[in-house]
């Protein structure tokens, strides 16, 4: 069995190469692994190489208007792409699509 780092590794930060508490992970059919940044409360999209790392969702604090997720946890991604979110701390779940700026409320609201 060979282990293999995959994402972070860089200590504990908010650097696009570092996480603060992460809770979940997916890997969708294309081998993105996507991770729930709990603590930077964002979601993060690594491609197979972990040569390029992007903010797919959140990454603007933790308060809740559609730019935020307050403690992000679950998540899963569509075939078209669409990234939900349980946006733990707001009591809501998220959609996103990547390379929008915000997401929408899909189910709960602010709490």
């Amino acid at each position: 069995m060979v282990n293999e780092l995959v994402a972070g590794g860089f200590g504990k930060g908010n650097d696009l190469n570092q996480l603060n508490s992460p809770t979940y992970v997916f890997i969708d059919e294309d081998y993105f692994l996507y991770i729930s940044d709990e603590q930077n409360h964002r979601v993060m999209k690594w491609t197979r190489s972990a040569k390029v790392v992007i903010i797919v969702a959140g990454g603007n604090g933790k308060r809740n208007d559609l730019k935020q997720l307050n403690h992000p946890q679950g998540m899963i991604v569509d075939h078209l792409g669409h990234i939900y979110v349980a946006d733990r701390y707001n009591h809501r779940i998220m959609r996103w699509c990547e390379g929008e700026d915000e997401g929408e409320i899909v189910v709960g609201g602010n709490g």
